[in-house]
């Protein structure tokens, strides 16, 4: 008789909540009743609410049980693996959370094991990299640019474009930097997907620099994610062991690899340029532009800087064809993105879904509404320098031009939500403390002006001069917006000024400090 195979995520958030001790307890229990399994752990659907979400594959079909603790797990045995048990949701694939997502990106998250190259191979792994040296380099250029792919790190520049000009240009050395310093809050899909599916980071990577020219590639990991740190350091082994890096790939002619970065909890860090001054062993601080870094990145060589979901969008685009990307979306916002939902939410977790779904769908039709079941009074989206939305500007579609006509920005997809309870208050001493904390210090505006900020709101929630500290407050934000040398600065404003319009009336009822 077959083994039962049982799948237990090996995933930070499921890791977090006992998916290690159920492991454990499985593997004890079927050594106990003499019953033969094959654990796989695999990555996760990104449904964290219903973590450790546990699958045995029963004919062929994976019967999902949420909530999984090790004290359920002889009940589980009990039940005949697979059968009736208060934990038990049925298949995998009719849990309505999954099946109403656009997975394209994140289709193998969940359901493979993702340090298996045989595992990886039977679902579509390594097949566009091989596409990709039958088609050539410009025929990759031109799926990408055809797909309206755009960098999912937040600025949502054209990826085609950005692929192009480093190609075009002219090096003896070329890059691919992928910037996995996942620093917003409310964000997680970048290491769901590097937890969940390492190698089709890894073939994404080779794509790119086959694309472009570029022999080398480097992962720039945010130090507070050890699990991915782990995953990736093997999967790196495996692919390099497969021959999937390394010189002369798949007799091709093409060599290229990739080494494993490790940042040191700098958020500014996430910013492009800063991210190259920290890789080349320097500090953390942000370069002035131009030069771009498609002209002059890593150690002065074209470099490609993406996310760690935009590169991973790749494969599928070389395998399906960029004009069937292109199909999904709205408006100038192609394909898909994931969005995360964090906060006061019912169902938190990972939702891939095409561009033009609202941001009130997301979080009643997925998330559930709150937690605490209040109303929603603000939703934050885009990270720590998002704009705060108010309940009334839920229907505006996740569209990039449609958020930046409200004065908001999509960013890296978190989203973030508050019921009526929340000091908005608050929230914007909080944008302005965060800045002067996690600020580079390069440049004035973002330095001096996020600690200036702090003050001017904590007089104006004492009730101190608010008439004229408001405007004093408008004209700081006017002049980090304008002045900043990067994002940090430049957008901190975003935050404060949503506060100021929408949730005025907060600075006059909050508590203090």
């Amino acid at each position: 008789m077959a083994a039962t195979k049982i799948y237990v995520p090996r995933e930070t958030s499921a890791v977090s909540v006992g998916a290690d001790e159920v492991a454990v307890a499985i593997a004890r229990e079927a050594k106990k009743s003499g019953v033969r399994i094959e654990l796989i752990r695999n990555g996760s659907w990104g449904a964290s609410w219903l973590e450790p979400l546990v699958e045995v594959e029963v004919d062929g079909v994976r019967i999902a049980y949420a909530n999984v603790t090790p004290d359920d797990v002889a009940g589980l045995f009990a039940a005949g693996l697979g059968g009736e048990h208060d934990k038990r949701l049925g298949p995998v694939n009719e849990i309505p959370y999954l099946i109403n997502q656009d997975r394209w990106t994140f289709w193998r998250c969940g359901l493979t094991d993702p340090l298996s190259l045989e595992d990886f191979g039977l679902h579509q792994g390594f097949k566009a990299l091989e596409k990709a040296f039958a088609d050539g380099p410009q025929a990759i250029l031109d799926a990408v640019t055809a797909s309206g792919l755009r960098g999912r790190g937040g600025a949502g520049f054209p990826t085609g474009i950005k692929w192009q000009t480093v190609a075009d240009t002219e090096g003896d050395q070329k890059y691919i930097a992928c910037n996995a310093d996942e620093g917003d809050s409310g964000t997680f899909s970048d290491r769901l997907l590097m937890e969940g599916d390492p190698l089709g980071l890894i073939e994404s990577m080779a794509i790119a620099g086959f694309a472009v020219g570029a022999s080398r590639g480097y992962i720039y990991l945010r130090s507070e994610y050890p699990l991915t740190h782990r995953i990736l350091t093997r999967a790196l082994e495996l692919a390099r062991e497969g021959g999937w890096l390394g010189e002369d790939i798949l007799g091709s002619g093409f060599g290229f690899d990739i080494e494993l970065h490790l940042g040191a909890g700098s958020y500014v860090c996430g910013e492009e340029t800063a991210m190259l001054e920290s890789l080349e062993g320097k500090k953390g601080i942000v370069r002035y532009k131009p030069p771009l870094p498609a002209h002059e990145g890593l150690f002065g060589k074209p470099t490609v800087v993406n996310n760690v979901v935009t590169l991973a969008s790749v494969p599928n685009i070389v395998n399906l064809g960029g004009e069937r990307y292109a199909d999904m979306g709205v408006n100038r916002s192609k394909g898909t993105l994931a969005f995360q939902l964090a906060g006061n939410i019912r169902r938190g977790g990972l939702v891939e879904k095409a561009f033009g779904v609202t941001v009130r769908e997301l979080i009643d039709d997925y998330g559930g509404g709150t937690a605490s079941g209040r109303p929603v009074k603000a939703v934050q989206i885009g990270g720590p320098l998002g704009a705060y939305l108010p309940a009334e500007e839920l229907d505006t579609p996740l569209d990039y031009e449609a958020f930046t006509e409200i004065g908001a920005m999509i960013g890296h997809g978190g989203i973030v939500v508050f019921d009526d309870t929340a000091d908005m208050a608050q929230q914007a001493r909080f944008a302005m403390e965060f800045c002067a904390i996690e600020s580079c210090g390069k440049c004035t505006p973002c330095r001096i002006g996020s600690t200036r900020g702090v003050e001017v709101i904590d007089k104006m929630i004492a009730g101190d001069g608010r008439d004229e500290n408001y405007d004093l407050l408008v004209e700081l934000c006017d002049t980090m917006e304008d002045a900043s040398l990067c994002a940090m600065g430049g957008m901190t404003p975003y935050p404060v000024r949503s506060v100021l319009k929408h949730f005025a009336e907060d600075f006059a009822s909050s508590g203090g400090k």
